[in-house]
């Protein structure tokens, strides 16, 4: 049938009796949406025609012609339907089709105009907030789009759309435990919805509820048994939980669903780490690296693996992959000049050294800078302002800077981060440079710790129980102090060399007369290396201040978790790299109250020699 005969069709259809219309614009209209419904898009623009040329100012049928057009790809025409409808009746429902259309388009400044308009003349309604969050979105306008939605949900509690579209953002501004309220609202309503309940899971994840977390993910797995990466996260939350066999089943689960998985070899990887199955580990990393060889991530774990079990050949090269990871070291510069390792000769040359990972990890390596020098390098050193006292007098360093974001350094050959130096001497196990390579602190300082100290007739001890909160594995080789309060039960005196109190730490630190805190006074780690020098042996955990103070020569006991970190190696209570310390590690229960025991009992044997030697 011709577009002319569907005309005469709809004509007589509406012709009464001596062929009068009696049709109006309005059931012209209703017909028009009859047809639009059963996908009779020409037969409804008919009727909008007849509609509008009975009475051009229709509305619902300009707004229907919009409609037409939008469903036929016609963007521009709906747009100026949906104008003349609103110029005739600005209703809700004719604003909302431009907005979308606009969006569409991409005119998403437009949109938000169409939005804000629809909202001044119904500002209780929760889908109009709903909608003016989608085009914030689409701007990048995070912060203002969860307020559309959050407002939203203010009108209505219970919107799901909104509840998650805020979950969503609140998770991307780690603002975990309103997220999870958010997606809470979602599952309310749709137990079985997958995608918010592992939404939920990661949140919860990252508040470290793993409780909640397995809970979540035993719950998606019951929903989508075949779908590898719940699987994953399964055997995720088990890690989490400590449960490392059980995580393990969950990981061959998914990777029985899909055998290439990279995510999941990671996982399983690092699940074997922590069971101490280093071999093992060491095939999956190498596994993940035959199906990606550029994963940099995998290198970097195959390289600590490789250093913990004294492959120091490979660990050392293996590290290098650290460059190629996106979020590592983001403020060391990437210099124009080539990177020393070893293989020039730099006799004659300025070789630029720059720190490039954590205090104590500089404190170690920085071992190394004599030998640069003694291949006839100038060294220039940039360090962090609390190491550049401390470091600024080892032999061979011509000039040590405080790194600062806007440093103009001076000019150099070559650069080499300090952490690379290890490989550039192709050290081994038997090449380890020795520990005794700081300047000893001067005296005046020294001296002022030890008057400030008062006599010496007990036993010193140095106490540091917790790193760095923000290092990614602070969870497992910090303890909160109450766990360390035992050994004040033996006959010595107490300093805290802790600088970074938590707020439990705080408030229980207050109350111990046996512990003298110090800290206030140490501006950098030469005062602190001053005041350990007063000092007859440091309990710490593994952090900066073992270093400093393995460094310095001092009996140092470092409690170490059941993994700990590859530096330390495997089964030794001694390292090479500093031979006045002791490792007390922690047994397979992973608990420091059994090491927190074992140091307090060589401290009572330590305290009787001492008091015989002073006696």
């Amino acid at each position: 049938m011709s577009r002319s005969d569907r005309k005469k069709g709809a004509r007589s259809a509406t012709a009464g009796p001596g062929g009068t219309n009696v049709l109006s614009p309005a059931a012209l209209y209703e017909a028009g949406l009859h047809h639009l419904g059963a996908g009779r898009l020409l037969d409804a623009q008919v009727c909008c025609e007849q509609a509008l040329a009975a009475e051009p100012t229709h509305a619902d049928s300009l707004a229907l012609m919009g409609i037409i057009a939008l469903q036929t790809g016609q963007h521009d025409h709906a747009v100026a339907w949906f104008s003349r409808a609103i110029r005739q009746s600005p209703k809700i429902d004719y604003l909302t089709s431009l907005g979308f259309t606009l969006k569409q388009m991409g005119r998403l400044d437009d949109a938000l105009a169409v939005f804000d308009k629809a909202i001044q003349l119904r500002p209780d309604d929760a889908e109009l907030w709903k909608h003016m969050g989608g085009v914030l979105l689409a701007l990048d306008r995070g912060a203002e789009a969860l307020l559309s939605y959050q407002h939203a949900l203010t009108i209505d509690p219970a919107h799901r759309e909104s509840a998650f579209q805020s979950g969503l953002l609140l998770h991307q501004q780690q603002r975990y435990d309103e997220a999870a309220q958010a997606f809470t609202v979602c599952l309310a309503q749709q137990p079985n919805d997958l995608q918010s309940l592992q939404m939920r899971a990661r949140c919860v994840r990252e508040l470290k509820r793993y409780d909640d977390y397995l809970a979540d993910c035993e719950r998606a797995q019951a929903l989508a048994p075949d779908d590898a990466l719940v699987c994953n996260n399964l055997g995720d939350a088990l890690v989490c939980l400590r449960r490392i066999d059980e995580a393990l089943v969950w990981f061959d689960r998914a990777l029985a669903l899909r055998p290439d998985f990279v995510d999941v070899l990671h996982n399983k990887g690092f699940a074997l780490l922590q069971a101490l199955r280093f071999e093992e580990a060491i095939a999956v990393y190498r596994k993940i690296l035959a199906l990606e060889p550029d994963n940099a991530k995998a290198e970097w774990q195959l390289a600590h693996i490789e250093l913990q079990c004294g492959d120091y050949a490979a660990g050392w090269a293996h590290r290098e992959a650290r460059w190629n990871m996106p979020d590592f070291s983001p403020d060391y510069p990437r210099f124009t000049q080539p990177k020393w390792l070893g293989q020039e000769d730099i006799s004659g040359k300025t070789i630029l050294v720059e720190e490039d990972e954590g205090f104590g990890d500089n404190i170690q390596f920085a071992r190394y800078l004599p030998m640069v020098a003694a291949r006839g390098a100038k060294v220039i050193l940039v360090v962090r302002e609390p190491l550049r006292r401390l470091m600024a007098g080892i032999d061979g360093v011509s000039q040590c800077l405080a790194f600062t974001p806007d440093l103009q350094r001076p000019a150099f050959d070559m650069h080499c981060p300090i952490m690379s130096l290890p490989l550039a001497f192709g050290t081994t196990l038997d090449t380890i440079p020795p520990a005794n390579y700081l300047p000893p602190p001067p005296a005046d300082r020294v001296a002022a710790w030890e008057q400030r100290l008062g006599g010496h007739d007990r036993l010193r001890v140095g106490l540091v129980w917790s790193g760095n909160p923000h290092q990614a594995n602070d969870g497992n080789r910090s303890m909160p102090l109450s766990t360390l309060l035992p050994l004040l039960d033996v006959a010595a005196d107490f300093i805290s060399l802790q600088k970074e109190l938590r707020p439990a730490d705080r408030a229980l630190l207050a109350q111990q007369s046996r512990i003298r805190d110090l800290t206030a006074d140490l501006a950098d780690f030469a005062e602190t290396a001053a005041l350990m020098s007063c000092l007859d042996v440091v309990v710490t955990v593994c952090t900066s201040t073992a270093h400093l103070a393995a460094t310095l020569g001092r009996p140092t006991w470092i409690m170490l978790p059941h993994l700990a970190d590859w530096r330390w190696l495997r089964d030794r209570d001694d390292s090479p790299w500093y031979p006045s310390a002791r490792l007390f590690r922690q047994d397979a229960g992973r608990s420091f109250e059994p090491v927190v025991h074992a140091v307090r009992t060589e401290l009572a044997a330590m305290i009787t020699g001492f008091n015989t030697t002073t006696a």
